[in-house]
């Protein structure tokens, strides 16, 4: 398993081994031991997440109130994807900055996102699926969201295709509007849950 750090600190990008033979392939796209290797703590799983997709289906971006925040660890066994991180942690030194990742059924890359960075992805094909490991549960009154199509982000969401967004995606504020509105993790809390996390 490689894992490479992302241009948001603390987001990480996995890459497994895959073992194909004549029936067809096995692979692990989560492996507990090179997960906390390059992350300092284990990942802890209280729910796991599936969705499958349209293509050109957008969803995100996505985050939790910190503390607790929710980390996710996705990968994509069907169809093929663009990750998107985006470090919405008001006082980070990579305010704003984002990473991709195309995940897909080949090379069963796998994204570890953080607690307080906003997440999302775009189908890129027909029926596409994602898998996500979340280290807490669905708590509806601590989610928020960032619009994805935000100018000021200027995220490439595949151009060729026709995007397709929940209404409550298209409605979401922009990430200055969002900060404006204290609705942003704080990167000092951020930073304090992953100090907590390393240290248990």
């Amino acid at each position: 398993m490689q894992a490479r750090e992302l241009r948001v600190p603390d987001a990480f990008e996995f890459t497994p081994r895959s073992f194909p033979d004549s029936r067809g392939v096995f692979v692990s796209p989560f492996q507990g031991e090179a997960f906390t290797k390059a992350v300092g703590h284990p990942l802890t799983v209280a729910q796991t997440n599936h969705s499958r997709s349209r293509k050109g289906s957008i969803r995100g971006l996505h985050f939790a109130d910190v503390p607790p925040g929710q980390a996710k660890y996705v990968y994509c066994p069907q169809g093929a994807l663009l990750d998107y991180v985006v470090d919405i942690r008001v006082g980070s030194p990579t305010f704003g900055a984002w990473d991709v990742v195309r995940l897909d059924p080949v090379d069963f890359r796998a994204v570890y996102v953080p607690e307080g960075v906003g997440h999302g992805f775009v189908a890129l094909e027909e029926d596409t699926v994602i898998s996500y490991l979340c280290s807490t549960g669905y708590n509806p009154s601590a989610e928020h969201g960032i619009n994805p199509l935000d100018p000021d982000l200027a995220l490439p969401w595949a151009p060729e295709l026709e995007p397709l967004m929940s209404d409550k995606d298209t409605s979401a504020p922009t990430l200055a509007e969002a900060a404006a509105a204290g609705l942003l993790p704080l990167y000092s809390d951020c930073v304090a849950r992953y100090e907590k996390l390393r240290a248990n």
